[in-house]
């Protein structure tokens, strides 16, 4: 999930997969799968950073967990 302020300076957070488009109008306005819209207070490429450092520290845990795995796998017999 990614935290965003509503133009009221609300604080919610969003799913970025839910995320279809990302227009600015000048204000920002995020348009959902859904065909919802929310007007962010965010520039879309601070949006779009909060997304590459989302997914990024998903693939970051995915990949301590494989190696915490692998390691358990590779432990020699007690």
């Amino acid at each position: 999930m990614i935290k965003l302020t509503k133009l009221n300076k609300s604080e919610f957070y969003l799913n970025p997969d839910l995320i279809k488009s990302i227009e600015e109008t000048p204000d920002t306005i995020v348009e959902l799968i859904n065909d919802d819209h929310i007007l962010i207070r965010e520039n879309p490429m601070e949006i779009i950073d909060k997304i590459i450092s989302y997914r990024a520290r998903i693939l970051r845990q995915s990949r301590q967990q494989l190696d915490g795995e692998d390691a358990v796998a590779e432990a020699p017999p007690p």
